[in-house]
């Protein structure tokens, strides 16, 4: 069942278009992501999701609702986490979880929700004394705590350290797993690579891309690496005919090539017709990374372009000066 329908979406600030035709579907029950540069265009996508910025074209529904003409309706029935969120500094967590609370007709119980969240400790420190990842989890309670049907999570674990950072994808996968459908937005690939059911790459104000994270590897540029020592030298003609390789390299004693999985499973086989033992065996596959920087990469030529156009001005500038 579709939860959230944007259907060719624009919005532009000052003349230029920052979400230019953005369509995709959320079904529920699955965690969407959304990638995308800097400046891409993703938060303003997802806050005109929420009904906090208003479209210039284009239609967004929120299981079935307008979140601009039906924005109470649509408050109860998703939930979100802000890329910039900040409270009162000596507002406790206790107070902060029953102020919201007191904003819906049917709230959740905060207290077991503080438990799963690892907050029931900290219910009477102040929140200017939290750390960064306490915070973040007191965001996810406060986005939780109406009930929701969808939670949208921006930048979610921005500034937290890996151990935090872990746990809170363990978090996100237990609110899915309760029936919450999630909308993620990150630039961390391999938290998009481990959560997420299917991606939106966003570039430029446009969807570049909508695939399942394995899918969006399968698009991209980006080679299997197989490297080895072999127990005794190989025939250069052997390596030069596997099976869609893309380059063989020789450093000392060890053998790298590039290709596909097609050519993991051609070397293994060679190996073991030629009876050689492949001494530390490492293979790295293409990642979402991969993809990523293939999917965007006129955007990173585009920044580049207009680096140095404005170090061309300065240059301009401190010589007519």
């Amino acid at each position: 069942m579709t939860i959230i329908e944007v259907t060719d979406l624009r919005k532009s600030y000052g003349g230029r278009p920052v979400v230019d035709g953005v369509s995709f579907a959320v079904e529920e029950g699955e965690i969407f992501g959304i990638l995308g540069p800097n400046g891409a265009g993703k938060t303003t996508t997802v806050e005109c999701v929420e009904g906090l910025r208003v479209p210039d074209t284009g239609r967004v529904r929120v299981t079935g609702l307008d979140p601009v003409t039906e924005h109470e309706a649509t408050r109860r029935v998703l939930g979100a986490q802000l890329q910039q969120s900040e409270l009162q500094d000596k507002l406790t967590v206790r107070e902060a979880l029953e102020l919201y609370a007191a904003f819906y007709s049917h709230p959740q119980d905060w207290r077991p929700l503080a438990e799963r969240l690892g907050l029931t400790p900290k219910l009477t420190t102040r929140f200017g004394r939290l750390s960064g990842g306490q915070k973040q989890r007191l965001f996810i309670a406060l986005a939780l705590i109406g009930n929701p049907r969808i939670v949208v999570l921006d930048e979610l674990t921005t500034g937290l350290d890996p151990r935090a950072r872990r746990d809170t994808w363990e978090l996100i996968e237990d609110i899915r797993a309760n029936g919450v459908t999630v909308l993620l937005v990150t630039h961390f690939m391999e938290e998009a690579q481990r959560l997420c059911d299917r991606i939106a790459v966003i570039d430029k104000g446009r969807v570049a891309a909508l695939d399942t994270p394995a899918g969006l590897i399968r698009r991209s540029a980006g080679a299997t690496v197989i490297s080895f020592t072999p127990s005794r030298p190989l025939d250069d003609r052997d390596l030069n005919a596997l099976s869609a390789l893309a380059s063989v390299e020789y450093k000392d004693d060890r053998v790298t090539l590039s290709g596909t999985d097609e050519t993991v499973n051609a070397v293994i086989t060679l190996l073991a017709r030629h009876h050689i033992t492949a001494h530390q065996l490492r293979v790295t596959e293409a990642t979402l990374d991969d993809a990523f920087l293939d999917l965007t990469k006129d955007s990173a030529t585009d920044s580049a372009t207009d680096a140095t156009q404005v170090a061309q001005q300065d240059s301009k500038k401190e010589a007519a000066a």
